[in-house]
């Protein structure tokens, strides 16, 4: 079951994450996670450098959808500017809504990666979906409420796999 909560992959900011590299392993397409993934919980647009990393990816023929567990309202005003699909009140980690956003995609499971900065939600909703999946640092150390909740029970699970030794990344 822990293994449940174990990314593919680890890095630092979203930025890492290059057209070329997904290509190689097979991606088609991206599922992301908003808040504390592309940019702060409380920053309600997107910067300069997220603009150029949708542009990079839409230039590359990779297919981006944002989902979040966030309200309709909050999710809309991030991704109209983008023109990037979305999914609101996703309810991760149940998988329906990374199973909607792959169907919209219209791609298969094994071409899309999921990105996020939690892995009670992204990680282990993504997992449970059938997708690669990828964990990015949290932009800022605060949250919003519920998702301190979150963090706690989070470093507990990351804790558990670095004893077994799957963790190997510093934080």
């Amino acid at each position: 079951m822990l293994k449940k909560f174990l990314p593919n992959q680890h890095v630092k900011s979203i930025s890492e994450i290059s057209p070329s590299d997904l290509k190689k392993q097979g991606m088609k397409g991206i599922i992301t996670d908003l808040d504390n993934t592309l940019v702060a919980w409380n920053e309600p647009d997107a910067t300069p450098d997220i603009i150029d990393w949708f542009k990079i990816m839409e230039e590359n023929d990779i297919k981006v959808t944002i989902i979040s567990n966030n309200k309709e309202s909050r999710v809309r005003i991030f991704s109209e500017p983008l023109k990037a699909p979305f999914v609101h009140s996703a309810r991760k980690p149940l998988k329906r809504a990374f199973i909607r956003a792959a169907k919209e995609m219209g791609l298969k499971r094994e071409e899309i990666v999921v990105i996020g900065d939690q892995v009670l939600t992204d990680v282990f909703g993504g997992n449970r979906a059938g997708f690669h999946t990828i964990l990015v640092v949290p932009i800022i150390k605060t949250d919003d409420k519920i998702t301190k909740f979150n963090r706690k029970m989070e470093r507990r699970i990351l804790d558990k796999m670095k004893k077994k030794g799957w963790v190997t990344w510093e934080e």
